[in-house]
């Protein structure tokens, strides 16, 4: 289990939640006009702010509030 771990770990989280997103993307390509499709679309674009997030959290301009 340790391996598996430290294998996961190998990709920094905004790759691994942008390869989510776009996994999602290409199975709602492939589904009809519906709600599970619009459910995947909606859930890549939440993924995609998370990133934003991250990035904007993680950016060493940030400031801590005074």
């Amino acid at each position: 289990m340790p391996a598996q771990r430290s294998l996961e770990q190998s990709s920094t989280f905004e790759y691994r939640l942008a390869q989510e997103a776009i996994n999602l993307r290409l199975q709602a390509k492939g589904m009809p006009v519906g709600v599970r499709r619009t459910e995947l679309l909606r859930k890549a674009r939440q993924i995609d702010v998370a990133g934003e997030v991250n990035k904007w959290l993680t950016s060493p301009g940030l400031q801590p509030p005074s």
